[in-house]
């Protein structure tokens, strides 16, 4: 009785132990099934906007709509070199550096635009917005002399003191700092 005590008791511990290396390989199997698709959730967010779902294209055309709507094709398109002078120096996504905080006010929480952005991707001019999303690494950077600031004629911001614009384009006024 004692030997098939023992025996039972080996026996047990036998099963527990293969059900427990079984439950180990089924979790690890899991946690790979599980977290595959959370890390590609994880990037997916890490380019939305705070609580809204955009692409990163959209997030472009909507921050060249929402900048330089009033100020035509090129309005928009110095914006966008804007935007692709820092990407290049600042080594981020176009989407990145949109929402880079207080880079373009229109992503800014107290905006009054914030509320409205998605609106702006019905705009007559959020075809050519999107294609210039698109084309964000090819345009041509010397239009606004390589700048990588600006802002309107009405406003008169702290890093602007000082300094000359390098270029002029309708009510914007472009910085290389």
């Amino acid at each position: 009785m004692q030997c098939t005590d023992s025996h039972t008791l080996a026996l047990g511990s036998f099963k527990t132990m293969k059900t427990y290396k079984t439950t180990i390989l089924e979790v690890a199997s899991f946690s790979s099934w599980f977290f595959m698709p959370l890390v590609i959730l994880i990037v997916f967010c890490a380019t939305q906007a705070k609580g809204e779902k955009y692409t990163p294209q959209e997030i472009v055309a909507i921050t060249i709509l929402a900048e330089a709507r009033g100020e035509g094709k090129s309005g928009m398109y110095a914006v966008a070199c804007v935007m692709s002078q820092r990407m290049k120096e600042r080594k981020k996504t176009s989407a990145q550096v949109c929402l880079q905080p207080y880079q373009f006010s229109c992503w800014n929480k107290n905006d009054p635009q914030r509320p409205h952005l998605r609106k702006l991707l019905k705009h007559k001019l959020a075809p050519y917005a999107m294609a210039l999303a698109k084309d964000i690494k090819s345009l041509d950077l010397t239009f606004t002399a390589k700048a990588n600031h600006y802002h309107t004629k009405r406003v008169s911001p702290y890093w602007s003191k000082g300094k000359r614009p390098v270029k002029i384009i309708g009510n914007h006024l472009f910085f290389k700092l």
